[in-house]
Order: structure tokens, then C-alpha cells, then sequence
């Protein structure tokens, strides 16, 4: 069911300003998008194993501003798994008893692809993405 490691998230408050110097080292870095539907901006940089995603609030009702909040300097704001099967795998995680977040259905993440998170306390601390291959 878990497939390979799709990104890691890093709070920040300027995400285009914060991959700027991933671009230094050689990484592929992308224009910033705005995701309404998430409230953020995201610039990903591109690393021939991974992803770093950098996630800037966007609106006053952001999520990532409420991590900013508590963690004033940004930091690591979850990992992003791939799976097949984003329903399989939703429905096999419930009924081993982890919470997926909001209503419990995917939302188009910034890769166009079906998304979920899956609540911290029941991945040691972590919050997870889920995301469809």
C-alpha cells in the first residue's frame, strides 16, 4: 500500500524566497502556486529522490500561518507518502484505527492528484499526507 516518499512539507513565510537556495545547490525549482482550496502557496524543489514542498500561508484563515504562529521560524509541517489506492489505503488506516483529517475525502492536492492527512497523534507526532500515484 505505501508507496515511496513524495515530499517533505517546510512551513515558511516566503516559500519562493526559502527555495532559493535549494536552486543554488542544483535542485529544479518550481514558479510559486497558489492553492486556494488549501489556503497556501507552494514552490517545490525538485531532488532526483524527492521533493522539498515549501508551503507559505495564503489568506487570514490559513493553516500553515497557524503553524507560523506556534513556530515562529517555519519547520517541517508534515511528509507526503504515495499510494495506489488513495480510498484502499483511507479505509485499510481507519480500520486500523488512525483519523484522516477533515471530512474524509480526497481533495486535489498540488500535484492535480487526490490528497488526504491523517492525524499526527497516530503517526508518532508526524502529520502524513497521503496521495494517489
Amino acid at each position: 500500500m505505501l508507496g515511496r516518499l513524495n515530499h517533505v512539507a517546510i512551513a515558511v513565510k516566503d516559500a519562493v524566497a526559502a527555495a532559493r537556495i535549494y536552486k543554488t545547490m542544483g535542485a529544479d525549482v518550481s514558479d510559486a502556486v497558489p492553492l486556494p482550496e488549501h489556503g497556501v502557496i507552494t514552490v517545490f524543489a525538485v531532488l532526483p529522490n524527492t521533493k522539498i514542498e515549501f508551503i507559505q500561508p495564503l489568506g487570514d484563515n490559513s493553516p500553515i500561518q497557524k503553524f507560523l504562529d506556534k513556530n515562529a521560524d517555519g519547520g517541517i509541517h508534515h511528509v507526503c507518502y504515495e499510494v495506489a489506492d488513495i480510498i484502499a489505503a483511507r479505509d485499510a488506516l481507519i480500520k486500523e484505527g488512525a483519523r484522516v483529517l477533515g471530512d474524509g475525502n480526497p481533495k486535489i492536492g498540488a500535484h492535480g492528484k487526490p490528497v488526504l492527512f491523517l492525524h499526527p497523534k497516530d503517526f508518532s507526532g508526524a502529520l502524513v499526507e497521503i496521495e494517489q500515484e
